[in-house]
């Protein structure tokens, strides 16, 4: 039986390997299935040739996000007019399972996380057994959602199939933009988050737990990436990488013990209220050179009806001992929350720039299928999945007009990055294959816009 996983090409400025499919790939792969990937994105096909790559296929799983729902609604029709079996898994899928397997006209779609629910899937397939009592699993015959337990030891699962997403065939658009050295992978050493933000849907994905792999186990991963496939940096794509100290500390000190060249960072970014001055110095040690924080907003009052569970006293203190500690640092700043006015946008740009950000990412919200704030808004709100995620104006908090929060993001990516250190650290990690990418952030963001304010 064979099994193709893909994802379709999509207008993104991120362009890297996508660990979901990975892991199912590999954890099929080890239990004798013949399994391949096919990354519509980074490849920059259309449908249709991904449909014709997925000619010998038995069996074609689809990653889906929000920001993409449309393409997979496309892609779908297309491998089902070509007689094929079809499931769908990720967090769009996850969320609205029932809409999902609706409005693609899929066979299947998975709930959660999807190494077992692949397998016993696959298994029934080839078996002809019936699949309707399979957890995490929703079907035409069954669309009643039977959640799966989550996998409590992450460490059994096999590593991501770096074979079939070999990380020197990515594009230049990492994470984060700029990075000190190529080829980049990126990691998960956690699954889940315990924190409740109210614009994310990883409470209603994760049930807010968060479990661990083993340091041995990611730094085992690490050795792999490097020794195998010559990356030089990692990417932890953890939501909360620094949560627990001896995770991170045990991470970094098999790193440094088995005297592993390598440079890595955070762009997913970490809480600030989680680092110490000893742990910065660790962390560089071991080859980190680059952290994000998720700020959201210079507004205390904004943080608080978020539910972030800070304040601008301890962000301010975290950005400032990761500058003394000499890490490059990023600030995210997401504008249209709850409580959003023209002052709080400019509240923001100006924090943004009184802290020792290197970088900074202005963002407009998008308002997440599963998010709290999605069940609060779904009333009232009418989504357009056409729109760009955190690109184009989604919603419109009372107290701001919605021109106004059209311009924020280019106008503070304007206010921000139009100073002299901020420049030089753009010109100093950009590389010439990069550009493009560059070029097109900066459109999709207005800052090209010169005339504009």
């Amino acid at each position: 039986m064979k099994i193709t996983l893909t994802r379709p090409n999509y207008h993104s400025h991120l362009i890297t390997p996508q660990l979901g499919i990975g892991y199912i790939s590999s954890y099929l792969k080890e239990r004798g299935f013949n399994t391949s990937i096919i990354d519509g994105l980074n490849l920059g096909l259309t449908n249709e040739e991904i449909v014709r790559r997925c000619a010998d296929a038995d069996l074609v799983g689809i990653n889906c996000l929000s920001d993409y729902y449309p393409k997979v609604i496309d892609l779908c029709s297309l491998l089902k007019a070509a007689g094929k079996k079809v499931v769908i898994g990720g967090p769009h899928a996850s969320v609205l399972p029932r809409e999902t397997l609706i409005g693609t006209g899929a066979d299947f779609v998975v709930v959660g996380e999807g190494e077992e629910t692949m397998h016993e899937l696959t298994l029934c397939l080839k078996s002809g057994k019936p699949t309707v009592a399979i957890e995490g699993l929703i079907s035409r015959e069954n669309t009643i959602v039977n959640k799966r337990p989550y996998i409590k030891d992450l460490d059994v699962l096999p590593f991501p199939d770096w074979a079939s997403m070999q990380p020197r065939t990515y594009k230049k658009a990492p994470h984060g933009g700029f990075v000190k050295k190529f080829p980049v992978a990126p990691i998960t050493s956690t699954r889940g988050c315990p924190y409740e933000c109210t614009f994310c849907a990883s409470p209603e994905i994760w049930g807010r737990r968060i479990r661990y792999r083993s340091p041995k186990n990611v730094v085992d991963e690490i050795e792999v990436l490097v020794n195998e496939f010559g990356v030089k940096e990692i990417h932890f794509e953890d939501d909360n990488l620094t949560l627990k100290r001896s995770h991170v500390e045990g991470i970094c000190e098999l790193i440094l013990e088995r005297k592993i060249k390598v440079s890595w960072a955070t762009p997913n970014g970490i809480r600030v209220d989680t680092i110490t001055p000893k742990l910065l110095k660790l962390m560089k040690r071991s080859g980190c050179y680059f952290i994000a924080f998720g700020i959201e907003s210079g507004n205390e009052s904004i943080l608080r009806k978020i539910k972030k569970e800070t304040d601008l006293a301890t962000i301010t203190n975290a950005v400032h001992e990761a500058h003394k500690a000499g890490l490059m640092t990023q600030g995210f700043f997401i504008f249209g929350l709850p409580g959003e006015t023209e002052q709080t946008i400019q509240n923001s740009i100006d924090y943004a720039k009184t802290i020792p950000l290197d970088k900074a990412q202005f963002l407009l919200l998008d308002v997440l299928p599963g998010s709290a704030l999605w069940y609060e808004l779904r009333s009232n709100y009418e989504p357009d999945a056409k729109k760009r995620s955190y690109q184009e104006v989604t919603w419109i908090p009372e107290g701001v007009r919605k021109d106004v929060l059209e311009k924020a993001p280019s106008k503070a990516f304007k206010s921000f990055f139009l100073r002299p250190r901020q420049m030089l650290n753009v010109l100093r990690f950009i590389k010439p294959s990069q550009v493009p990418f560059v070029i097109r952030r900066m459109a999709d963001f207005g800052v090209l816009q010169i005339g504009k304010k």
